[in-house]
C-alpha cells in the first residue's frame, strides 16, 4: 500500500470523528461550566461572613456556660441559706429544750426542798439556780439595795430586773469597786506602792525569789518617778525667758515625752513581765547611777541599747560566697533591745534622757564619771 494513500485514509479517519466536548481538554479532563473565575472580593465577604457566623456560635456557647454557672451558684447559695436556716432552727429548738429541762429540773428542786415557785420573767423563762447564783443567800432588803446602789451612782431599778437581778447586779459592781486599786501619786501613776528614799537602794543582782522582785519592780517605779519629779521641778524653777526660749521649750518637750515613753515601762513592771536580759540591765544602770559613776551606767545603758549585736556597713554579700563570720550577725544572744520594736526604743532613750539629768542633778565626786 502507497504510503501517501495510508496518511490520507487516517487524516480522512480523523475529520470524520466525533469532536470533543466543550467542558473536556484533550486529555479528557472536565471543565467547569459558567464562570471560569471568581473574584477576590466575594471571597473576602465569604470569609468574614464565615468568621462572623463563628464568633456568633461561639458566643452562644460562652453565654450558655455562663448561664449555666450562674444557675449553678444560684442553686448552690439556695441550698447554703437553707442548711443556715436549719442550723438555727434546731439551735433554737435545742436552746428552748434546754430551757425547758433546766426549768423543769428548778422547780422539781424547789419543790423538793419546800420553796415557793418562782415567778416567770417578762419574757416567760423561769430564773435557774445558777443564774440566781447566791442571791437567795442574800439578807438585803428592797430598801436597803435601793440605798446601796445609789451609793454606787447605780441605778435602782431596771427595766424587767427581779430583785434577784438587782441583787447580781449591786454584788457585780461591789466587787468591781473592790478590784479598782489605788493609783500612787507621781510623774507617772501606777499601782505600785512607793518605796520611801532610804529604801531605794538597788541590788547589784535580779533577785530569784518572786517577793524580792517585787519589790525590786517597786523601787525601780520609785526611783524614775523621783527623777522624773526632780526634772520637772528643775525646768519650773528656770526663769521666765529661759522658759520661753527655744532651749527652754525644748528641754521641757524632752521631759515630758520621756514622761509619756516611760509609761509601757511601769505597766511592764506592774505586770512583772518584763524581761529578765533587760531588767538586769535596767538594775545595772539604776545601781551605778546611784553610786554616781554615770560613765559605768552609760556603758551598762550602751549594752542594753545597742549590745553586742554586729553593725554591718556597707555590703554584707557580695558574690556566690559568704562572707568570714556573716552569721554573727543574726546570733539571738547579740540582739539589740534598742532593735525590738518601736516601744522598747522609746522607753530605754527616756532612760538614757533621766540618766543625763541624773548627773546634773546628783553630781559625781570623780570628774571622770561625768558622761560626755
Amino acid at each position: 500500500m502507497d504510503f501517501a494513500a495510508l496518511m490520507s485514509k487516517e487524516i480522512a479517519k480523523a475529520k470524520g470523528s466525533t469532536p470533543p466536548s466543550s467542558g473536556s481538554d484533550e486529555h479528557g479532563s472536565s471543565k467547569p461550566q459558567g464562570k471560569r473565575y471568581i473574584r477576590r472580593a466575594d471571597e473576602e465577604a465569604a470569609r468574614v461572613s464565615a468568621y462572623h457566623e463563628e464568633q456568633a456560635r461561639l458566643e452562644r456557647e460562652r453565654e450558655e456556660r455562663m448561664a449555666q454557672k450562674r444557675k449553678l451558684e444560684e442553686e448552690e447559695t439556695e441550698r447554703s441559706l437553707e442548711r443556715e436556716a436549719k442550723k438555727r432552727r434546731l439551735a433554737e429548738e435545742s436552746r428552748k429544750k434546754r430551757e425547758e429541762e433546766e426549768a423543769a429540773k428548778e422547780r422539781e428542786r424547789r419543790k423538793r426542798i419546800g420553796l415557793p415557785e418562782l415567778p416567770p420573767t417578762p419574757d416567760g423563762k423561769v430564773e435557774t439556780r445558777e443564774e440566781q447564783g447566791e442571791a437567795e443567800g442574800e439578807t438585803i432588803s428592797d430598801e436597803d439595795l435601793t440605798g446601796k446602789l445609789r451609793e454606787l451612782g447605780e441605778p435602782i431599778r431596771l427595766f424587767g430586773e427581779t430583785h434577784s437581778g438587782r441583787l447580781r447586779r449591786y454584788r457585780k459592781m461591789r466587787e468591781q469597786s473592790l478590784d479598782v486599786q489605788k493609783m500612787s501619786d507621781g510623774p507617772i501613776p501606777t499601782t505600785l506602792e512607793p518605796v520611801p528614799e532610804v529604801e531605794m537602794k538597788i541590788p547589784t543582782t535580779v533577785p530569784k525569789d518572786t517577793e524580792s522582785r517585787k519589790f525590786l519592780l517597786r523601787q525601780l517605779a520609785s526611783y524614775f518617778n523621783m527623777v522624773l519629779f526632780e526634772w520637772e521641778l528643775a525646768l519650773a524653777k528656770r526663769d521666765v525667758s529661759v522658759k520661753q526660749s527655744l532651749q527652754g521649750r525644748q528641754a521641757y518637750n524632752a521631759m515630758v515625752q520621756s514622761r509619756e515613753n516611760m509609761v509601757p515601762l511601769f505597766r511592764k513592771f506592774e505586770k512583772s513581765d518584763i524581761d529578765d536580759v533587760v531588767l538586769e540591765h535596767v538594775v545595772e544602770i539604776v545601781h551605778k547611777a546611784q553610786l554616781r559613776r554615770y560613765v559605768d551606767a552609760n556603758d551598762a545603758y550602751l549594752r542594753l541599747s545597742i549590745g553586742k549585736a554586729a553593725w554591718p556597713i556597707g555590703v554584707t554579700m557580695v558574690g556566690i560566697h559568704e562572707r568570714s563570720a556573716r552569721e554573727k550577725l543574726h546570733q539571738g544572744d547579740r540582739q539589740a533591745h534598742i532593735l525590738s520594736d518601736e516601744i522598747t526604743r522609746k522607753y530605754l532613750q527616756s532612760i538614757k534622757r533621766c540618766l543625763s539629768f541624773a548627773q546634773t542633778r546628783w553630781p559625781p565626786d570623780d570628774q571622770l564619771q561625768i558622761m560626755g
